[in-house]
């Protein structure tokens, strides 16, 4: 391996935290509902962050599956749109200091960012680094968004109950540089909200904000949600007006209703998936995971005998929520 060290520059005027949180959510992933998007966003929307650290993209990005945009007028180009990956410092509203850890996920060299970071976790003290992501679930919109949550120490998991004994999943730089932070003998751990599937294109802005309550609960951080619930609350009037307008949503919706109530009420089993009643098992997250993957590529070329290239899913019902 080429060294970590090589991949990363810590600015001089980076500000010393003590003991600080690193938060920790890469693009390009399986980010259902955008959640993990949208609870970055809450969190830099409070002020700018100082830099305290910047990557080589260009040694981690592949440009040609990205392709960053220029800007053209008339005859010249006049501003290209970096792809920055970075760690800034941020502050919550009690005036804690903290780190973000965000950009697009590498596409390349993933042990050698896992190590870049295992060494900055040492180097800039970080008693914790939490990651966050969406992922798609057959479940329903009217019901508690839950949450998959892991780590590398037990005691980072007590008090959340796991749906899964063990899952095959498509692998991800966060998820496998989580996996060398415990190895290392550091504190990680992450959050995986419940996206309804047929909700997981659009933005989910109640998943966002159910990610910003865990991390702030796990760490101790003040973050506010105020805008989070806000475009909650107008996406929610919208998703229930597209369900009242479809007796084909409406329908499906209440199938996950009563699966959902049944496993609820321990009348259905905590091992399973799809409409019969049973949560989704370990394969069946996994393929759901890859089918949403599928469908980012299907959306970066689409059909063209389609308009919606999610028409050649005969599993999924036409998807309630914002209009685009």
């Amino acid at each position: 391996m080429l060294d970590p060290a090589e991949l990363y520059r810590v600015e001089p005027d980076a500000p010393q935290l003590s003991e600080p949180v690193l938060v920790l959510a890469l693009d390009g992933f399986v980010d259902a509902g955008a959640a993990a998007r949208l609870a970055v966003d809450s969190l830099v929307a409070t002020g700018p962050g100082q830099p305290v650290v910047r990557f080589d993209v260009d040694q981690l990005v592949d440009y040609r599956s990205r392709r960053p945009p220029l800007r053209f007028e008339t005859d010249r180009w006049t501003s290209y749109s970096a792809p920055e990956l970075e760690v800034v410092a941020l502050t919550d509203s009690g005036g804690t200091g903290y780190l973000l850890l965000s950009g697009p996920e590498p596409d390349t060299q993933w042990e050698r960012f896992a190590a870049a970071v295992e060494q900055l976790v040492r180097r800039l003290d970080v008693r914790l680094v939490v990651t966050m992501a969406g992922i798609p679930m057959a479940v329903p919109h009217t019901r508690p968004i839950g949450v998959t949550v892991h780590g590398t120490r037990s005691e980072l998991t007590e008090g959340h109950e796991s749906l899964f004994a063990a899952a095959d999943v498509p692998g991800s730089a966060v998820a496998l540089t989580e996996y060398r932070l415990g190895q290392a003998g550091h504190a990680a751990m992450g959050f995986a909200v419940h996206v309804p599937h047929y909700l997981a294109r659009a933005e989910y802005p109640q998943a966002a904000r159910v990610l910003v309550d865990h991390l702030a609960v796990a760490t101790g951080l003040y973050l506010s949600t105020e805008a989070l619930t806000t475009a909650a609350e107008r996406t929610e009037r919208e998703i229930a007006e597209q369900v009242a307008g479809s007796e084909e949503v409406a329908q499906v919706v209440a199938a996950l209703e009563r699966q959902y109530d049944t496993v609820v009420s321990g009348g259905g089993e905590r091992s399973g998936a799809g409409l019969g009643g049973t949560l989704p098992s370990a394969d069946e997250l996994a393929a759901e995971v890859e089918r949403f993957l599928a469908g980012h590529d299907d959306q970066d070329a689409p059909d063209p005998q389609s308009d919606d290239p999610r028409s050649d899913d005969p599993g999924s019902p036409p998807p309630p929520g914002p209009s685009d």
